[in-house]
C-alpha cells in the first residue's frame, strides 16, 4: 500500500511539472519588450545601449534603452517602444 502512496505521489508531481512548464512558452507569448517605461531599478534585463547588465540597474526613469515586459500591444499605448534604440 505505501508503494502505490508513493507511485501515486509520483505521478501527479510529474502532472504539475509538465503543466507549469507548458504555461510558461504561452505567457512568454502573450509579452513583449517595451523600451522606456521603466522606472528606475525596476527593468528586467540588460539595457540595449550598453549601459548595463543586469535586471533592476536602470539609473532613471523611462530611459530608451531599458526595458520591461508588458503585455503584447500594450507597449505604444504607454508610450514606449517596441525595437531597441541605436548604441550609440
Amino acid at each position: 500500500m505505501n508503494a502505490s502512496k508513493t507511485l501515486l505521489a509520483s505521478a501527479l508531481g510529474a502532472v504539475v511539472s509538465l503543466a507549469a512548464l507548458t504555461a510558461v512558452p504561452a505567457q512568454a507569448a502573450e509579452q513583449e519588450k517595451c523600451y522606456g517605461v521603466a522606472m528606475a531599478g525596476m527593468n528586467d534585463c540588460a539595457s540595449a545601449t550598453g549601459a548595463h547588465g543586469c535586471k533592476g540597474q536602470a539609473k532613471m526613469d523611462k530611459d530608451p534603452g531599458d526595458w520591461k515586459l508588458v503585455a503584447k500591444g500594450s507597449c505604444e499605448k504607454m508610450g514606449g517602444m517596441t525595437m531597441a534604440p541605436m548604441k550609440q
